[in-house]
Parts: structure tokens; C-alpha cells; sequence
């Protein structure tokens, strides 16, 4: 179409009449800033209905319209498009917000280019303004802003063009150190985000290409020195209509401090399980079987670590009682630990010793294992039994019993004994309590009978019932019985005659 056609005036209404349906908003405006029209679309974008409410010139526009960059900086009136127009500036993507004088609770967001339409003479003659509603995208973009601020994610967006950051959130100055200004503006060479990446030659191909970088652990470097490890990933957007790169960042600090104490703690754990004198066994809690044991378990037991590594303790079978093996294991699944339970250890080649064994739940490696602590007692257990036997076999006759000895008794009767049946005191009639307390100051049967005033077949009758209900054989028995529980312990109980 030639300019000549174009300077016709029907042509100009028909353009016109285009203008006025394009949903781009279009304001007129002569040389001196004086606004001649507007479309429908520029209208709508400021909220009025016809031009004269933006006002006659440039002046009254701002009277009417406060004008503000997106980066909240207020535009005074030489900077007002117009003017910039009038003043011969060429723009093409100016991005202001835009709120009516006295209603600030409306803003929009305009995206503005300018034209200039010069006379015949080439002087200018109109002054054009061509308007884009931004107003959902400036406020995606708000909500981006806020979205990536307030994200406790440590993330940073570099421009593609330049590699230089443009954006930075609270996350990952938090995580860093770094300050803002430490990190807007400069390049991704001055703060490496990939160095020491796992797969720093991939991650430099992805972002020169602006395509997705796979996540990798890397070493971030600090303000104050040293290093983070962390997990790094970049994922491309569109910032502004410009390709950027989002990197985001997971902290793996805390799980490196984690991991390395968890790892001087199982290397304690090993170092004193292998020096420790105590025999010791560890075996899964799942399935029992061995995994590991100590210098000291296999001296008592005669079993290499090769014999029984990888076993299960029913397939070992060095647990004597089948019936104590289960007890065992029924205890620790309900408990989680055990303590001083009597049990009888089959040492390679079937010899049989005693033990005390205690138990404790513990995690090794994140699976739950079974602690098997071994105390050998036999030579104990056989001496204090060889007391006590040749005591009841010589000493028929307790009365000449001193308190010292009987208490050692009782307390030697206490370690190997360690199932007392469940008979009370006052399961005892008076009388045979009567009976029981002159056993222990040491009477016979006929000195029992003149103290209670019977025939000394009743007393023999009283007495052979005392031994059956404590479960005893002997007078001294019976003595060490009501010692253990302190019974007549201190004075004589003498009955009184009636």
C-alpha cells in the first residue's frame, strides 16, 4: 500500500476503525503532548470510558494517573512516556504500573512502545503510545517472587545470556552466608554453584545449552572459607522473556556430620567390642544369625569367628536349654533388653559351663542386632555349692549357727538359687511360723516342743510341713529361706506359755 493511498481520508477513518478493535490500547497524542484519542483497549486498560478522562494533555494524565516503575521508583512527570515521546526517545518494552489519583487499591501493570508519525515535511505530527495489558503477568511474576523468596529451598537464577545471577532467595543466603550483594551480578565463574560436581563436564554442556542439569552432589564454596557439600540441579525458564537457569540446592551438611559421627561411633563400637575381656556375640534381631564375635567369646567357647559367622543361634545350638533360648529371644522382642538370666553355654566339643547373660537391642549399619554379653560363673557356682553341700551334710543340727555364717549363707543360697518358689510367710499358719522362727534361733525339735509347750512328735509333724511348703530338705534350708527374705532376723521370738 502506498503512502499516497494511506493519506486519503476515508483510508485514515477505515484505519482508524482498525485501530479501535485491536486489543492493544493505543493513544494519540499531538507534538505537544496534547491527547487527541485513544481505542477502546487503551480505555479499558485505565479504567475510564471516553479520552477525556485521561486527561487533555500529559500533565493532566499524571494529575490523574500515578506512574511507578516495577521497581517501585516513582515516575515524575518528564519521565512520563509522553514526555519521553515528545523529547524524540525510541522505546520498546517499558513495563509500568499504573493507579488512579485517590484509588490506590487498583494498579495496572502496562507494557509500552512508542511510534512517532511524522507530516509530509518529515516533522513530527502525532505522537502514539501502544499499550499491553501486563497485569496477569507482572502478577505471575509477584507470585513467583514471592514463591522463590519465600521458598526455605536454597535457590539461585542465573541469566543464560551473560551467566551472571540476577535472583537469589533467603534460603540460600541462609545456607551459604553469602549476602545479597555477594551474589547479584556476579558470574557463575566467580561463585561456582558446580564445583566439584560429580559430573561437572555434563552440568557445563547442560547450561551452555540451557537444557535441565541432572541432580549432583557438589562442594559449594563458602564466604569465610571451606566448603558445603551439597545436592545441586538446574532447570531453564523464561525470566522477562529472557532464558535463565534455576539452580536449586539440598544441604547434605547435616547428613555428612551425621554419617561421619555415625562412623567414629561404629568404629568406638568396634574397637571396644574387639578389646573387651567380656565374651560378646552380635546377631541380626530378624533372623538370629551371628555377626560378629569378640577375642573373648571365642577363648570361652572354643568357636572360631569362621565357625560361627553367618550362623543362626538355633543352628549353632551352644545354648544348652532350647526352653532358655526362646525365653531369651521371646524377652528381647518384647523388651528390647535383658539382664542376669542363668543359663548353661555348650562350648565346642559339647562341654557345658554356667553363665550369666545379659542382652541389648542395638543398630548397626541401620539393622537392628541383638548384643549377647556372656559372664562365666562355673567356678563360682561350683564353690559356693561345694560350701553349701558340705554345710547341710555336717551341720545337721543349726543351733550353733552364728548370725555371720548363716547370713553367708543365705546369700550364697540367693546367687544359685535364683528361681525361689513363690511361698509368702503368711502362707505359714501362726503356728508353723512359730515353728520356722525357733528353727532360726537354732532350737532342736525337743527345745522347740518345751518352748511351745508339745509333744515333740506335733513338733516333727510341724516341721516336715515347713519344709514342704518352702520347697526345703533341711534345717539349714529353712533358716537361709527366712533369712533371704529377713525374717527373724535381730531378735529371739520366744513363745510365751499360755
Amino acid at each position: 500500500m502506498s503512502q499516497a493511498v494511506l493519506a486519503k481520508e476515508t483510508n485514515r477513518r477505515q484505519l482508524q476503525q482498525i485501530i479501535s478493535g485491536l486489543s492493544d490500547g493505543v493513544i494519540l497524542a499531538e507534538a505537544d503532548q496534547t491527547i487527541l484519542w485513544a481505542n477502546e483497549a487503551a480505555l479499558l486498560m485505565h479504567g475510564v470510558d471516553k479520552v477525556e478522562d485521561l486527561g487533555a494533555n500529559t500533565k493532566e494524565y499524571a494529575a490523574r494517573f500515578a506512574l511507578r516503575y516495577r521497581n517501585n521508583h516513582p515516575l515524575v512527570l518528564e519521565n512520563y512516556p509522553l514526555s519521553r515521546v515528545a523529547d524524540g526517545e525510541e522505546f520498546s518494552d517499558v513495563v509500568v504500573e499504573v493507579t488512579p489519583t485517590g484509588d490506590e487499591e487498583k494498579v495496572w501493570v502496562h507494557r509500552l512502545r512508542s511510534l512517532v508519525l511524522d507530516d509530509a515535511s518529515g516533522e513530527p505530527e502525532l505522537l502514539v503510545l501502544i499499550l499491553s495489558d501486563a497485569t496477569e503477568w507482572a502478577s505471575a511474576e509477584q507470585r513467583f517472587e514471592k514463591t522463590f523468596n519465600a521458598n526455605p529451598a536454597p535457590a539461585v537464577i542465573c541469566r543464560l545470556s551473560d551467566l551472571r545471577y540476577i535472583k537469589v532467595n533467603q534460603g540460600f543466603l541462609e545456607m551459604t552466608g553469602y549476602n545479597r550483594d555477594q551474589v547479584i551480578g556476579h558470574s557463575v565463574y566467580e561463585l561456582d554453584v558446580l564445583e566439584q560436581a560429580e559430573n561437572k563436564d555434563l552440568a557445563v554442556k547442560r547450561l551452555g545449552e540451557g537444557a535441565t542439569i541432572p541432580q549432583m552432589q557438589a562442594e559449594l564454596k563458602l564466604p569465610e572459607g571451606g566448603s558445603k557439600l551439597v545436592i545441586v540441579a538446574g532447570q531453564p525458564l523464561d525470566m522477562n522473556e529472557e532464558d535463565c537457569m534455576l539452580f536449586s540446592f539440598t544441604d547434605l551438611e547435616p547428613r555428612r556430620k551425621a554419617e561421619t559421627a555415625l562412623r567414629q561411633s561404629e568404629e568406638r563400637f568396634a574397637k571396644s567390642f574387639r578389646l573387651t575381656p567380656v565374651p560378646t556375640l552380635v546377631c541380626n534381631a530378624a533372623n538370629r544369625q551371628v555377626v560378629d564375635i569378640n577375642e573373648a567369646f571365642m577363648t570361652i567357647t572354643g568357636y572360631t569367628s569362621e565357625e560361627l559367622i553367618g550362623k543362626s543361634i538355633e543352628d549353632i545350638d551352644f545354648i544348652d536349654s532350647p526352653q532358655a533360648c526362646t525365653q531369651l529371644f521371646t524377652t528381647l522382642q518384647k523388651a528390647g533388653n535383658l539382664d542376669g538370666l542363668d543359663l548353661k553355654i555348650r562350648k565346642k566339643g559339647n562341654e557345658l559351663i554356667d553363665c550369666v547373660l545379659s542382652a541389648d537391642t542395638v543398630s548397626i549399619q541401620d539393622v537392628p542386632c541383638y548384643l549377647l554379653v556372656l559372664m562365666n560363673i562355673t567356678e563360682r557356682k561350683r564353690s559356693e555349692l561345694e560350701l553349701v553341700a558340705a554345710i547341710e551334710e555336717v551341720m545337721q543340727d543349726a543351733s550353733w549357727f552364728s548370725q555371720t555364717l548363716i547370713e553367708k549363707l543365705a546369700n550364697a543360697k540367693s546367687v544359685n538359687s535364683p528361681n525361689v518358689p513363690n511361698i509368702s510367710f503368711t502362707d505359714l499358719t501362726a503356728r508353723e511360723r512359730d515353728v520356722l522362727g525357733l528353727i532360726c534361733e537354732g532350737l532342736a525339735d525337743k527345745e522347740i516342743a518345751s518352748r511351745l509347750k508339745l509333744a515333740p512328735n506335733t513338733v516333727r509333724n510341724h516341721v516336715a510341713t515347713v519344709y514342704s511348703k518352702l520347697g526345703v530338705h533341711s534345717r539349714s534350708a529353712a533358716i537361709v529361706w527366712a533369712r533371704e527374705r529377713g525374717l527373724f532376723a535381730g531378735e529371739l521370738r520366744v513363745k510365751k506359755p499360755k
